[in-house]
């Protein structure tokens, strides 16, 4: 299994158990709903985004027959949506709990917010060019193939 594809699947249950954790918080002290948008957060583009992204990154490859378009771009992506999500989080807890000033928690959501995205983005371009790949040229290039033919040569 590649790195990526397992700190993917990891992340989503890190990201799960922090947003359970601040659910049950949430319904321990109702004050604190004010904390929902970093819960959603956590729970949909942190728990069920990271796993489709990490089961994608897995399953698509095999499903196709082709390799997938860029190992960089998935890392990338790891990078930007962990990071980005991050910063969202942190932006909507800055702001509910009106620490500082709603510039740094606007800061923090807009950058975050767009990291996430380009993160979204490369996942898009990478799946699908390893959608569009041909089968039969990636077969040829694998290293199996290749000792295959060496073998069978007399």
């Amino acid at each position: 299994m590649d790195w990526f594809v397992k700190a993917f699947l990891k992340a989503s249950l890190a990201w799960l158990a922090a947003g359970v954790t601040l659910g049950v918080a949430m319904a321990a002290h109702p004050g604190w709903t004010v904390y929902r948008a970093a819960h959603e957060h956590m729970n949909l583009l942190g728990f069920v985004t990271m796993m489709i992204y990490g089961v994608a990154y897995h399953v698509i490859p095999r499903f196709t027959g082709v390799a997938l378009h860029s190992r960089r771009l998935a890392g990338a992506h790891w990078w930007l949506s962990n990071l980005g999500l991050l910063a969202m989080v942190i932006g909507f807890v800055i702001r509910a709990s009106g620490l500082t000033s709603v510039g740094i928690s606007t800061s923090l959501l807009a950058a975050g917010g767009v990291a996430a995205a380009v993160g979204a983005y490369l996942f898009v371009f990478n799946i699908w060019r390893t959608i569009d790949g041909t089968a039969a040229l990636a077969l040829q290039a694998s290293p199996v193939a290749q000792i295959r033919r060496a073998s069978a040569k007399p």
